[in-house]
């Protein structure tokens, strides 16, 4: 019998973004986050929640209604307390606005006390089946237009409920074009440049509102365990990963993403510490460092810190060799070779080095490929690699 690889990904380059409607309805149902906005995204997305993809019938006091593919029928009163309006013509008015942005189309039955809406453009994104079968609200999965999205985001002021669909919307995950998705699902807005950082004014201006107001509603997201945010410190910028986003969307165990690896994998410059500070809260415990006579360029204490970083990251990994007394790292260069044919792209002032990582003296356990590079000094002086 054959066997096959499973490659999970969610690409930049695919134009829409599967949405389950189990993840809508419990951001329904979480009142801690506001939906006052004008965007309108949050809107949308409730209302394609409930769109059928198969022809069904529903009563509603008595009356029985036939409900087509992309469509859904529903009273004021329903209509109201999904939206969170406090009264039901705010709710109309919200139907108003993205009936004038064409992407819905709705009417009043039963002298205005039930609606009935059409999404737009349904068949051309979501399969319509032929069967007549009534459509469950809280399973299952429709498709949502990235272009949608953005278009609504630009709209108008978003709430703290539009800021986080559309951090979801824009995750990308284990896709080479965007730098940092292969250890978890990052937020990426589509900007071109491939790396996902972005700073807060960036990010303001699409949400159209105040950085200040971008911090603290970013904050709030992650402190409700929503996003894991990694800001950087001068003009580096930020980078957002998503919680959750790989048991909603492929149902498989989500992970655990550290800061220094982020930092690695975007090339950020890394501080090292003075040598007269202590290392006492450092993860690696014991251990013996041989380092190659070739690498006299950087210093022991350096490479005893780079170590020390490495450890950080990989013992968030669950690799845990570092912990132990009978661990030897040995440090040697890469030859030149190695650089033309695999990573050409690495600047010539760059240390490129291996690390192998031996249990006692001849058991080696893992081999890592590291780059360091030289940085200029920062405003204060010190300098960083």
């Amino acid at each position: 019998m054959s066997e096959y690889q499973l490659e999970i990904k969610q690409i930049v380059d695919y134009p829409r973004c599967r949405i389950y409607r189990q993840f809508i309805q419990n951001l329904m149902a979480d009142r801690s986050i506001r939906t006052n906005g004008g965007s309108g995204l949050f809107y949308y997305t409730v209302l394609c929640n409930y769109a059928n993809f198969r022809t069904s019938y529903l009563r509603i006091d008595g009356i029985g209604y036939t409900v087509y593919p992309g469509e859904w029928i529903c009273t004021v009163k329903e209509l109201s307390a999904w939206f969170r309006t406090r009264f039901q013509c705010q709710a109309v008015s919200i139907l108003d606005e993205l009936q004038k942005r064409h992407l819905i189309s709705y009417l009043f039955l039963d002298r205005g006390k039930v609606i009935k809406y059409k999404i737009r453009d349904w068949k051309k994104q979501n399969t319509v089946l032929d069967y007549n079968c009534p459509c469950q609200k809280d399973t299952g999965f429709f498709f949502m237009p990235v272009v949608v999205a953005t278009e609504l985001v630009s709209a108008g002021r978003c709430s703290e409920m539009d800021i986080l669909l559309d951090l979801w919307m824009s995750a990308v995950y284990n896709d080479s074009q965007v730098q940092g998705s292969e250890i978890g699902p990052v937020a990426y807005f589509r900007n071109g440049t491939g790396s996902p950082l972005v700073a807060y004014s960036e990010m303001a201006a699409r949400w159209g509102i105040s950085k200040a107001t971008t911090g603290r509603v970013l904050k709030k997201l992650a402190d409700m365990d929503y996003i894991s945010l990694m800001s950087f410190p001068g003009k580096t910028g930020s980078v957002i990963y998503l919680h959750s986003y790989l048991s909603t969307m492929f149902q498989i165990s989500d992970v655990l993403v550290d800061k220094e690896e982020v930092a690695m994998i975007l090339k950020i410059n890394i501080t090292l510490p003075d040598k007269e500070e202590p290392q006492a809260d450092s993860v690696v415990t014991g251990y013996e460092a041989c380092v190659s006579e070739e690498l006299s360029c950087v210093s022991k204490s350096d490479m005893d810190a780079v170590i020390r970083k490495i450890a950080q990251v990989l013992d968030a990994q669950g690799i845990s060799c570092f912990q132990c007394q009978k661990s030897i790292y040995k440090l040697y260069p890469l030859s030149d070779a190695c650089r033309e044919e695999y990573i050409c792209h690495t600047p010539k002032t760059a240390v490129r080095f291996g690390m192998a990582v031996c249990c006692g003296e001849d058991k080696p356990v893992y081999t890592f490929e590291l780059v360091l590079m030289p940085a200029e000094k920062n405003e204060e002086g010190g300098e960083r690699a």
